[in-house]
């Protein structure tokens, strides 16, 4: 019943009634089918990924998976632990699953030759039946003559700027030396003596010589031609657009249409670069003048490009088989495929 309030006497306050709603969380109203339903989409998309994978990788990619996982073939032992093959690795304690941990590496060939791997080919063929005659013996063979190529020019070119009149008091200008790289043919300033006015990528005449020079030796051979342009650490003016590595390109390039109009076709030129200060002739003395300097670079050859030239007169030269000419090919050809990947047949589209 009503109780009297503090207000007017006699006056019957309201009664209020608050409903209260308690929710309760659960039942199908509730949130865990999206626990299941994010479950549901991972598991779709590791199985679209497997598809995938399974598409995309070769017979013998597959073939090397399985032998991971299988405990019966040869790279694993009888114990249950530790994994073989390609992937496989040691121990801590030096009971494991590993019979070797040496990782044998073999390409396969129609008939054999003696790699680093050790004998690679289906016929059985040994060592001594080629004679020792292997790749590395082969490539180091084709190596010898292609520096006593280089140590050849570099001499006729000594020679030849030395019976020139007007060409020999600018031999202190020339520098030729064999590097790893290949024959390295540099035209350099001396104190006074520049071979391009300050600042200009236009040739002096005397420098147009030293590279006409230079071309004559240069179409003799048949390597690949890199043009550097090289400064010294003598910098622009702050704020200049123009700086040592614009100059050292644009005298590289300059030293390309020089070798053009002598008849060196331009397909030979694998780059043509301005390296600025950055590889000085004399590093501890970088503002030295000689690291003015232009270097024709004749790169050593692709291996492949030399045994297609001349692999049957090198096989002979160390006492082998012209055989094994077509094997090292085909190993040179194996090693450039890499492990390779099989292209599926059409477009791959995810959901």
């Amino acid at each position: 019943m009503a109780k009297k309030g503090s207000g007017t006497p006699g006056e019957v306050q309201p009664i209020i009634i608050i409903k209260k709603i308690k929710k309760v969380a659960g039942g199908h109203h509730g949130g865990a089918w999206k626990v299941a339903y994010a479950d549901f989409v991972t598991a779709m998309m590791a199985f679209f990924l497997l598809l995938w994978l399974l598409n995309v990788t070769t017979d013998e990619q597959k073939n090397a998976i399985s032998n991971f996982f299988d405990p019966t073939h040869p790279m694993v032992s009888e114990s249950q632990s530790g994994a073989g093959g390609v992937l496989g690795g040691t121990t801590v304690s030096p009971d494991g699953a590993m019979t070797s941990t040496v990782q044998n590496i073999n390409v396969q060939q129609s008939s054999g030759v003696t790699t680093k791997g050790g004998q690679v080919g289906s016929a059985g063929a040994k060592s001594g039946d080629l004679k020792n005659a292997t790749l590395e013996k082969l490539e180091e063979e084709l190596r010898k003559r292609e520096t006593e190529r280089f140590e050849k020019a570099k001499s006729q070119l000594e020679k030849e700027i030395e019976r020139t009149p007007e060409l020999a008091e600018l031999k202190k200008h020339l520098l030729v030396d064999v590097t790893p790289e290949g024959l390295r043919i540099q035209i350099i300033d001396q104190d006074g003596e520049p071979m391009f006015p300050s600042g200009s990528a236009v040739m002096f005449d005397k420098t147009k010589n030293l590279v006409k020079l230079a071309s004559g030796a240069i179409k003799k051979m048949p390597n690949q031609i890199s043009v550097r342009g090289h400064t010294d650490s003598m910098a622009y003016r702050t704020g200049s657009d123009y700086t040592n590595w614009e100059l050292s390109a644009d005298r590289a390039n300059s030293t390309r249409r020089v070798l053009r109009d002598t008849g060196i076709d331009e397909k030979r030129l694998s780059n043509v670069m301005g390296k600025a200060d950055t590889d000085p002739l004399f590093p501890d003395r970088p503002g030295d003048s000689q690291n003015r300097r232009i270097s024709i670079l004749l790169e050593r050859e692709d291996l492949n490009k030399m045994i297609d030239r001349e692999g049957d007169s090198a096989a002979r030269a160390i006492g082998a088989p012209e055989e094994i000419v077509d094997q090292a090919k085909k190993v040179l050809e194996d090693a450039a495929k890499g492990p390779g990947y099989k292209q599926s047949p059409g477009d791959v589209y995810f959901p």
